[in-house]
């Protein structure tokens, strides 16, 4: 696969979104959020020692996994899902409609579209083909560590306590649901219809890094970023609530 053929057709695309030589400002942070997801892919690549052929994979699914939220913003003004489109669902179909993945071996191609329709699920298919397990495993990741850099560039960036917006109504007055404090504890999934305040949303991702990480790489890496010691002193500063229990794993 060619990879820098791959690359210059997807932002090709993406460079029909700008307006006056610019993508506008929430199309400019997915751009962004998808060269941080590569570079996360690769590293991932890098520290699980995967073949060429396998980092490659994961490159492409990573590179295309949020293909569809370009058109999803031009056309319903919104990136939340549950107002629109399911964004995987859309940027799969996104990809099969532009035939980028074409020429390549069946089984590479199922890779890359299926690490990209399964990016956003809670829980993958199990006893898939290896690339394709791999590829999806490592993009899932790879998105979560850049999801940990977002909450935290948004908090630093943006005037959230008088912003509804910046993340997404939820209450910062809160503590934390007890429902998702025992999810996060026992190791559960964490029902979104659960999530009634920042505190809960902040405590989904200290989830991922706790039980939601495939690979040992990932859960070094969001150690070595500090993602679980930022998270704590956020919750505590935030509301009091010292959630420093929810660390004693052994990841």
């Amino acid at each position: 696969m060619e990879i820098e053929t791959l690359r210059k057709s997807y932002f090709d695309y993406v460079g029909t979104f700008k307006v006056d030589g610019k993508l506008p400002p929430m199309m400019e942070l997915k751009r962004i959020h998808t060269g941080f997801v590569v570079k996360n892919a690769l590293e991932i690549a890098k520290g699980e020692g995967f073949e060429p052929h396998q980092t490659e994979i994961c490159e492409a699914a990573a590179l295309l996994h949020d293909t569809g939220r370009y058109e999803q913003l031009r056309r319903y003004n919104t990136f939340k899902d549950s107002d629109s489109v399911d964004h995987a669902v859309f940027s799969h179909d996104i990809v099969v409609e532009k035939g980028w993945l074409d020429d390549l071996p069946p089984a590479d191609r199922d890779a890359i579209l299926k690490a990209v329709l399964y990016h956003n699920r809670r829980d993958i298919p199990e006893g898939m083909p290896a690339l394709m397990d791999i590829a999806s495993k490592t993009t899932r990741d790879a998105d979560k560590l850049d999801i940990f850099r977002v909450l935290e560039h948004q908090v630093a960036n943006t005037d959230w306590r008088r912003d509804s917006n910046a993340f997404w109504n939820l209450r910062y007055d809160l503590k934390p649901n007890p429902d998702v404090v025992d999810a996060i504890k026992s190791g559960r999934p964490v029902d979104y219809q659960n999530i009634k305040s920042l505190a809960d949303f902040v405590l989904i991702q200290v989830g991922w890094i706790r039980n939601g990480l495939y690979f040992e790489t990932s859960r070094r890496l969001a150690r070595e970023r500090g993602h679980l010691e930022y998270r704590r002193k956020f919750i505590l500063d935030l509301v009091g609530y010292d959630c420093s229990e929810l660390f004693a794993f052994g990841a």
